[in-house]
């Protein structure tokens, strides 16, 4: 049906999502670190060329997650990507998956959504497709809800796309990219800590204050504002997250004074990326960013303990992509 090659090897950045204001709905890449998939040929295929196309994906090895992730294809974020991908070509012949674990698990980086748009990228490669992103971002969505224990796009959305993105609706995908300010750097630390998402989001309850709602919209627009208009005072002034951080804050010792630390270095505003308990800061330029990661270094090692992973990253133009063929 299509040309397709041995193997290819495709990857899909850490992402931040929320980005204080934007629950749900913001997210942005980073250059690294991030997930690699390598997808091949085995042979298994369907018999009959009119037939519904069968489970085919098989899990190889996974490497990097300590033995922890299922290496059952339909119990994987990769594998159940992966899957939706190939049913919905109507590909029947069998694909096997070896997964590269670069991100933490349970850390507010987007891992689970990083294995499943690699796993789809290096898939659509390997067949040959050439998929829209659409289609890419609404098979790994598929992958994302065994991995995350729900379905959101705010991690899926920029992993694919790439750059600062606003995902309308997730599936089907309706995604606006939004402009982002020249000089405009993430800080991004992981403490010794994991938080599961799913956890994270039922402290959040299913009701919200409606002075908290409007709080919330208010930034959301004013923050998207600011990007548009390179406005960084404006863009301090709108990251701030009432909805889900003020509930999840517990789960994070020393959240508070982290993001004070950050605030004092420099940093245009702090706030927890994802359900965290990685911590995120937005910076006017590198050389700010520098020092702001240095503080908030010290100040996660100061009230966590342990030995953080910081990253310094612009906001990545780039999404998944393939590395290897």
């Amino acid at each position: 049906m299509f040309a397709s090659m041995d193997s290819v090897t495709a990857f899909a950045p850490a992402t931040v999502s929320n980005v204080a204001c934007g629950f749900d709905v913001l997210g942005f890449p980073l250059e690294s670190p991030g997930d690699e998939v390598t997808a091949r040929f085995w042979g298994r295929e369907s018999p009959a060329r009119d037939a519904t196309p069968v489970a085919n994906v098989r899990i190889d090895e996974i490497l990097g997650d300590n033995g922890r992730l299922p290496r059952d294809a339909a119990r994987n974020t990769a594998g159940v990507a992966a899957q939706a991908l190939l049913t919905r070509l109507g590909e029947r012949r069998g694909v096997a998956l070896t997964i590269r674990k670069g991100l933490p698990l349970s850390s507010g980086l987007g891992g689970s959504a990083a294995s499943a748009v690699a796993a789809v990228v290096a898939v659509d490669a390997l067949v040959g497709a050439h998929s829209s992103l659409e289609t890419l971002m609404s098979c790994a969505f598929e992958g994302e809800r065994i991995g995350a224990g729900s379905a959101h796009g705010d991690n899926i959305g920029p992993a694919v796309y790439g750059g600062f993105v606003l995902v309308r609706v997730a599936n089907p995908p309706d995604v606006i990219r939004l402009p982002v300010p020249a000089g405009l750097t993430a800080v991004v630390v992981h403490p010794d800590l994991e938080i599961e998402t799913a956890k994270a989001r039922a402290l959040l309850g299913t009701t919200v204050p409606l002075a908290d709602a409007i709080r919330q919209w208010a930034n959301l627009g004013t923050l998207v504002d600011a990007l548009h208009r390179g406005d960084f005072a404006q863009l301090a002034r709108s990251l701030e997250d009432t909805i889900a951080e003020p509930r999840r804050a517990t789960l994070v010792p020393g959240l508070a004074a982290i993001k004070q630390s950050a605030l004092d270095a420099g940093a245009l505003g702090c706030s927890l990326s994802g359900s965290g308990p990685s911590l995120f800061a937005l910076c006017r330029d590198a050389r700010s960013a520098a020092a702001v990661a240095a503080a908030m270094t010290r100040s996660v090692k100061q009230h966590i303990g342990g030995e953080p992973q910081t990253y310094v990253s612009p906001i990545s133009t780039r999404g998944a992509r393939v590395i290897a063929r």
